[in-house]
């Protein structure tokens, strides 16, 4: 069989990446625990229709099939294409079984047909947490949200040495308010098209509001001068209220705005910057929206987002309002493993290579191992019994940096490193603490 050529689109990890990946998860889910939230996994697969109805993603889906389906077959699959959907789907068919407000979080794998590039991806990990209610969901939620988002990037910053983040608020109220004011009545179109704004610039904006949207010059120049305004302070209310537009739904807007960045100020200074150009491109957001940059890698756009959702469920007589935030966490480790700039201490579980003398003396072997791993150090017994010489060379292709020889017989354990080598018990002797365990950090 020839060499498979890589699907492009599908990263995989090489055990030290795949090291790094699951330390940054287990930072993840214990800081996701720490706030509250509770685990739940969803189906890969969703009914077609109610995947493309929600925002601009209809020609990114993929469709699932059986290869042999007949006429009159159930209706065509989708996989997800977020984490988000298939929780409204979850949140109604449980909801009987669910306390309110409902605290969720949620790893797994989602599938977009897009253009493969660096960050951007066909298959990728994505890390949810949302807070849904029943009937109603208070505001300060949408200020809690950005909080955990914060307190997970701060962790994995100075934990494991990713860069720091900066979080891009702003406030759906507060652009469709503003837009209704100059007298638009298709809000949502504007802000997709606002939404590219980084990606084309403000001309090219304007241009595409005048073009497809028929608004007048005025009214576009004051849509893009209001995606202009950003500050880490409570400053942009007044930039907002000098461009002279009002209405009740912009000053909702920057109420709910204004309150989360003092807050996040006060908690996390620098960290959270009111930018309004923010509008996120899927349908469902309501209110506060959230975009997240690793700072030095801007280029790489965001990597982490969500909002406020008043309307994605709803069973017909009740609505489940909620506020969530997505973390593309292939979108942030796929680069930074793939330069190196993240990386593992080894590839290997194991620390110690327990060598076997020969081969009527496996059986010892095998019990020094499991004496060791009962201590809570990972453990191999070496796959042949070859000179001592051979097996030190084993360890060291493998990543393992020490070796046992004796295995019961006046034990003796070496740091193939150092070439340091000493007597050693199963029952007491312990690695140093940076090596009993993998540890990930940025590279030297």
């Amino acid at each position: 069989m020839s060499r498979p050529k890589p699907l492009s689109g599908f990263p995989e990890f090489l055990p030290a990446g795949r090291f790094v990946e699951n330390r940054v998860l287990d930072v993840v889910r214990t800081t996701f625990e720490l706030h509250g939230f509770a685990p739940i996994e969803t189906r890969a697969l969703e009914p077609l229709d109610q995947l493309a109805r929600k925002g601009e993603i209809d020609k990114e889906i993929y469709v699932v099939r059986r290869l042999h389906a007949e006429a009159g077959d159930a209706d065509e699959l989708g996989l997800h294409f977020d984490l988000t959907v298939p929780f409204a789907r979850y949140v109604l068919e449980n909801s009987g079984h669910l306390v309110f407000p409902f605290r969720r979080y949620q790893v797994q794998k989602v599938w977009r047909g897009e253009r493969p590039q660096e960050g951007r991806y066909r298959e990728f990990t994505q890390a949810d947490i949302d807070i849904v209610g029943q009937g109603d969901l208070a505001a300060h939620h949408d200020v809690e949200i950005p909080l955990v988002a914060l307190d997970v990037f701060e962790k994995l910053h100075k934990d494991l040495g990713l860069p720091p983040v900066q979080l891009h608020v702003n406030n759906r109220k507060l652009s469709e308010g503003f837009y209704r004011g100059l007298g638009v009545e298709d809000t949502a179109a504007v802000l997709q098209r606002v939404d590219k704004y980084d990606k084309i610039g403000p001309d090219a904006v304007v241009e595409l509001l005048t073009e497809d949207l028929s608004l007048s010059q005025t009214q576009a120049r004051a849509c893009v001068s209001l995606a202009g305004i950003s500050a880490t302070d409570e400053s942009f209310v007044d930039a907002v209220r000098a461009l002279g537009v009002g209405s009740d739904l912009l000053d909702t807007g920057l109420e709910e705005l204004a309150a989360l960045i003092r807050v996040a100020r006060r908690s996390v200074p620098d960290r959270v910057v009111a930018d309004l150009k923010i509008a996120r491109g899927l349908d469902y957001y309501t209110g506060t929206v959230y975009e997240t940059v690793l700072v030095g890698s801007e280029k790489l756009g965001s990597v982490a987002s969500g909002g406020r959702y008043d309307s994605l469920a709803s069973d017909g007589k009740t609505t489940f309002p909620g506020v969530g935030y997505s973390f593309g966490i292939t979108r942030i480790l796929a680069p930074l493993i793939g330069q190196k700039k993240l990386v593992a201490s080894r590839s290997v579980p194991s620390a110690v290579l327990v060598a076997v003398d020969n081969e009527e003396s496996r059986e010892q072997a095998i019990a020094v191992a499991a004496q060791l791993r009962g201590r809570g150090i990972a453990v191999e017994v070496a796959p042949k019994a070859d000179k001592f010489g051979k097996q030190i060379r084993y360890a060291e292709r493998r990543g393992i940096p020490y070796v046992w020889f004796g295995a019961g017989h006046d034990d003796s354990v070496k740091d193939i490193r150092s070439g340091d080598q000493v007597p050693a018990s199963p029952q007491e002797w312990m690695p140093p603490a940076e090596d009993l365990h993998v540890t990930v950090g940025p590279a030297d």
